[in-house]
């Protein structure tokens, strides 16, 4: 609202006041006075008219400012009423999405939950089951080992386990990779003798048992060696055929039919000599048992060896190695009393008993007892 500027002074003073004349006489003093104050007061009238007025537009002015400012503040309220009833709304609606966004995310949280305690069931159920696997198939193995005499089931069956448990990545299962690892090692340095060699040879032993010549056995080549390098009736024999050529060279020749006499006579009589000397046998006898065993004795004492070395076997399959060993002593201690031991056969007999009693503490093939002891412990935990 532009503001009405006052009129001037000018404005109010009476335009066409007639001057006076000059000869017309001057007013009193009074009358001069009263003029003046006329002219005041009409001037205070004007002025307070046109205040008035100023006054009167500016408060129209305000009045209409307040107005005009009344609507829009209704305005702004009726709008910021509407936006709060909009914010109000929004801010219920985002207090619905904020319970139900906490809701699911109490239910993710405890979906979680429950799936993290599913694997690391999983992972514990997969674990003892790996560890179950284990222990079976070194229970297997010791016993492929102990039918088999040999250490390659039990060996396999030890890092096979290492592998897969290197494979698993699981700390837990530290302590059985270090007892598999300590069984492996004393494995590898333990020295195993070869079952099935000792027990060929314990077979050969117990063939060659029917071949050892006894002591009171009369040895076989006990004919006599002649000066001219033959048997007796082999000289005889040659003897007569060397009379028969030079009877038939010299025809009737008397000197060479009485060298053939002679030469016959003593052929006979060699032979009949080394036939005595057979009759008659000087032995010097350091074990008198042995030569005390009659033929029917001598049957059962090497059918009761034979049983010895077969209980020997039986402890070496049944790895019984301190049985088998006493039955092996006792087998040559019997060898050494009743037997020949002068003899090549009785020696290779005796050689191979010693062989196999030297080898047979080797056959025991150790047991994985820390990894046992490892799976044992594991397996307790868990439960």
């Amino acid at each position: 609202m532009s503001d009405i500027s006052p009129p001037s002074t000018e404005s109010v003073v009476p335009a066409a006041l007639p001057v006076p004349a000059a000869n017309v006489p001057a007013p009193s003093t009074s009358s001069s006075w009263l003029g003046w104050i006329i002219v005041g007061a009409a001037i205070v009238s004007a002025g307070s008219i046109w205040t008035a007025w100023n006054t009167q537009q500016r408060v129209k002015s305000i009045e209409q400012e307040l107005f005009r400012r009344q609507q829009d503040n209704a305005g702004q309220v009726a709008e910021a009423r509407v936006l709060a009833k909009q914010a109000q709304d929004v801010s219920r609606e985002t207090a619905a999405r904020a319970a139900l966004l906490e809701t699911r995310l109490n239910e993710v949280a405890l979906q979680r939950t429950q799936v993290e305690d599913l694997i690391k069931s999983l992972s514990q159920s997969r674990d003892e089951n790996m560890v179950v696997d284990i222990d079976a198939t070194l229970r297997v193995a010791i016993q492929q080992s102990a039918l088999t005499g040999s250490v390659d089931p039990l060996m396999n069956a030890l890092q096979s386990a290492d592998d897969r448990i290197a494979r698993s990545k699981q700390p837990r299962l530290t302590p059985i990779r270090r007892a598999l690892a300590k069984d492996i090692d004393r494995l590898r340095s333990t020295r195993v003798a070869d079952l099935s060699n000792l027990l060929i040879r314990l077979d050969e032993a117990i063939r060659l048992v029917d071949e050892v010549p006894l002591l009171n056995q009369a040895p076989t080549s006990s004919n006599p060696i002649l000066v001219d390098g033959g048997t007796p009736g082999s000289s005889r024999k040659a003897a007569q055929a060397n009379d028969t050529a030079s009877a038939a060279i010299s025809g009737t020749s008397v000197t060479q039919t009485g060298h053939r006499v002679v030469g016959w006579a003593k052929a006979t009589l060699d032979d009949i000599w080394a036939q005595t000397k057979g009759l008659v046998r000087v032995t010097r006898i350091n074990r008198p048992e042995g030569m005390l065993i009659s033929p029917d004795q001598t049957f059962f004492l090497k059918e009761n060896l034979k049983l010895r070395l077969l209980n020997a076997r039986l402890a070496l399959l049944s790895r019984q190695s301190a049985t088998a060993i006493n039955d092996i002593q006792i087998a040559q201690a019997a060898l050494n009393r009743y037997f020949d031991t002068s003899s090549r056969k009785s020696q290779l007999l005796m050689s191979m008993l010693k062989e196999v009693s030297s080898q047979s503490p080797q056959t025991v093939i150790p047991r994985p007892d820390d990894t046992l002891a490892a799976i044992a412990a594991i397996a307790g935990t868990s439960r």
